[in-house]
């Protein structure tokens, strides 16, 4: 597909550098002449200096045979209108990077009058994802599919775990029967797998798995995690991601603390969230965080602009109390490092837009007939991928017994789950896949478009 991004900042550099490597044709758009030679220095891509509202520079970047625009600059008004003036110029399917919450609200309308493919909140996604980690306790991602039905969760094996220093195949009797081991990756060499029965799991390695939602209790309590419910929260800035989330916890019931510094937002904060304790004060300052109970918090979650300053929060928080941290680190390109550091569980906004623009445009790429992308996500530092496939027709893979297709499928791929008619299958030889099933995957391969790709 061409497509035009219109932003070559951190989010229009990872979504160029992605689109790119999966063969698409990919045009940047800045006006900052220097960010952008900076990214065309980096990646094989074509760059257009200048306004992505003008027509003449959309016309240079080629928007009239473009297949879509993606505008993600730090500017909602400029998203939009360069999402308008693209559909009006050539038809094409736009995205729009939209952050402010007055706009985020009447984004349906907003939508049909723009013609927008799809809207991306980068603060409300990062809020939904760190309030899925918080209802999971012990969990480090939970990435979800049908419809929310079913989760692939992320987990470190602790020390002292009963699954240390066992086969995958014991897994099932030793720890819990029904939870299938779908990727695992090494404590020492960060090496990404799809475990066979033999492989041995040890402390510190984190694997990726399903299970079904009866069994996780049980589950986390085998391995070794507290398995109590996550009610006291502390965010730690009263930005836009914290009012999202502050939102989402009170709808839910948990007690809600936030802690920010500026005055004018706390008492905006106080006036939208009547149900939150807003505390105004600095949060580097630990005399404040003890003052206000962050020993017996449950979740401790830092969201100031700062990574620098979020990271040394959580930090701080682990190193004087047992609570569970979540914490925002929105540079790119440190994942290798800030993942050794114990601060919990780490969400990247940048990487959550990119993501969510991704799995579109995959999705969007799908010629297939038989069957639909409805979810893609990135795992284990992008060395591996999940993805899930609504069947719509039959085809080279419905209807046969796996064990039939496995000699036939490419390697480094597992067939995960199917889900049908309300039912959740972990499957087995025997099993098949039929039309209007949904199959969850992973796979260390990449650029899988459609379910028949499995095969060679």
């Amino acid at each position: 597909m061409k497509i035009i991004i219109v932003g070559a900042g951190g989010v229009g550099y990872s979504l160029a550098d992605n689109l790119n490597a999966e063969g698409h044709q990919i045009t940047l758009i800045d006006p900052d002449s220097q960010r952008l030679n900076a990214a065309l220095e980096k990646i094989d891509v074509g760059g257009v200096s200048g306004n992505g509202v003008s027509h003449d520079v959309l016309e240079e970047a080629g928007v009239a045979d473009a297949d879509l625009l993606i505008a993600v600059t730090d500017q909602d008004e400029i998203n939009m209108l360069c999402c308008l003036m693209a559909k009006k110029l050539s038809g094409c399917q736009t995205i729009a990077r939209v952050r402010n919450p007055v706009y985020f609200r009447e984004i349906n309308l907003i939508k049909d009058e723009l013609g927008l493919s799809m809207a991306i909140n980068p603060e409300s996604a990062t809020a939904e994802e760190i309030f899925n980690l918080i209802q999971i306790p012990g969990a480090m991602t939970v990435e979800s599919f049908a419809k929310g039905r079913v989760n692939l969760i992320e987990i470190c094996i602790p020390d002292g775990s009963p699954a240390d220093n066992i086969k995958v195949m014991d897994f099932p009797g030793k720890i819990s029967r029904g939870t299938l081991i779908c990727i695992l990756e090494r404590k020492d060499t960060r090496q990404v797998e799809i475990p066979g029965g033999d492989t041995v799991l040890h402390a510190g390695d984190r694997i990726y798995i399903i299970t079904p939602p009866q069994e996780m209790g049980r589950l986390f309590k085998k391995l070794g995690f507290q398995v109590k419910p996550s009610r006291n929260i502390m965010i730690i800035g009263g930005g836009r991601t914290g009012y999202y989330l502050a939102n989402l916890l009170l709808d839910s019931g948990n007690r809600v603390k936030i802690i920010e510094k500026n005055r004018a937002v706390c008492e905006g904060l106080s006036a939208q969230l009547p149900g939150a304790e807003v505390i105004c004060g600095d949060a580097v300052d630990r005399q404040l965080l003890l003052e206000e109970g962050i020993a017996g918090e449950d979740v401790f979650v830092p969201l100031t602009d700062m990574d620098e300053e979020n990271i040394l929060l959580a930090l701080y928080a682990k190193k004087i109390s047992g609570v569970r941290a979540i914490t925002k680190v929105s540079t790119f390109g440190f994942t290798e490092v800030t993942e050794e550091l114990p601060v919990g569980s780490i969400i990247n906004p940048k990487e959550i837009t990119a993501y969510s623009i991704l799995r579109y445009v995959r999705a969007m790429s799908n010629s297939s007939d038989s069957s639909n992308i409805e979810s893609l996500y990135y795992l284990a530092g992008r060395k591996a991928e999940a993805l899930e496939f609504r069947i719509k027709a039959e085809s080279a893979v419905t209807g046969k017994p796996l064990s039939e297709l496995r000699p036939r499928m490419i390697p480094d791929l597992l067939i995960c789950c199917i889900y049908r008619d309300g039912q959740i299958i972990i499957p087995r030889g025997n099993d098949v896949i039929r039309k209007d099933d949904t199959v969850v995957l992973v796979t260390t391969a990449r650029k899988l478009q459609s379910i028949n790709d499995i095969l060679r």
